[in-house]
């Protein structure tokens, strides 16, 4: 009498059977909440924009080139301040050997959580109008006032932009740089490349993907802030986000406010698909 062979049970066989509702059914609590908290208000906002004319008496107000050119400068004014301190800074803390030079790479991680309007109250303190700048220069020179009053100007913005958004550029930069062959930079030092021409024919090829994707994602955040424009009391810089709360808050026109808040949505949610595409392209 032949012993039959054992039968080897497949997976099929002792996976618990699926039962109850469809897989999709589970998909539509996220996707309800998700429409309720924002896709909903969305649409109340894109309806209002709707408005009849409100399209065209936006477009046609000096108020509203005006602020659509300033954010449009400032964003890419800090984005390319933001590149060149980025990429400054980002070299020295990987390839010139510091005390401290980690712990500062790991501040650059806890920076990347302060809120923008901390960075821009650090900056009034330091050269506001009553600020240490100021108060050093009246108490040595016995003037009425100090020289420093360019934080209510669209250079203080700009400084404080750069102030605050260079940390997200340095951070895919120090990334890219940690996974660069090193034998590269020996064999280019040896053969008696300087290190200007290194890090344009060696370093910079390698840290380009990094660097438009960190300026991508820059020029979003700085054409969405609201905090350091307020908090520098720059009276003459209105960016689209302050036309927005000027319009909705101080003069209750809530029409123009939500086309203009349509605009700076449709701008910022093609400038994030470029974002995505580079961040892809370079691997973050």
């Amino acid at each position: 009498m032949t012993a039959e062979p054992a039968t080897v049970a497949g997976p099929s066989d002792t996976a618990p059977r699926a039962t109850g509702l469809p897989a999709w059914v589970w998909s539509l609590p996220p996707v309800a909440v998700l429409g309720l908290v924002f896709l909903y208000p969305l649409a109340l906002v894109v309806q209002e924009s709707l408005a009849p004319g409100a399209y065209a008496d936006v477009f046609a107000s000096e108020a509203f080139r005006e602020a659509l050119t300033t954010t449009v400068l400032l964003a890419v004014g800090s984005t390319a301040g933001c590149l060149v301190l980025g990429f400054t800074l980002a070299l020295i803390i990987a390839f010139v050997p510091f005390p401290g030079g980690r712990a500062v790479a790991k501040f650059i991680d806890v920076f990347l959580s302060f809120p923008s309007f901390l960075i821009t109250l650090a900056l009034l303190f330091v050269y506001g109008n009553v600020g240490m700048a100021n108060g050093l220069w009246t108490d040595v020179t016995g003037a009425a006032g100090g020289p420093f009053h360019f934080l209510t100007t669209p250079w203080g913005v700009l400084l404080a932009e750069i102030t605050y958004f260079t940390p997200f550029v340095m951070r895919p930069l120090l990334a890219a740089f940690s996974q660069l062959d090193t034998a590269q930079l020996e064999v280019a030092s040896s053969l008696g490349a300087r290190p200007a021409r290194i890090v344009r024919q060696v370093i910079l090829p390698e840290a380009l993907p990094a660097l438009a994707a960190g300026g991508s994602l820059v020029l979003v955040m700085c054409l969405n802030e609201f905090g350091i424009v307020l908090f520098t009391g720059a009276k003459g810089v209105t960016t689209l986000p302050m036309l927005v709360y000027s319009k909705a808050i101080l003069e209750s026109d809530y029409a123009a406010a939500c086309v203009v808040a349509v605009v700076n949505v449709a701008i910022s949610v093609g400038l994030y698909g470029l974002y995505r595409v580079v961040s892809k392209r370079a691997g973050a």
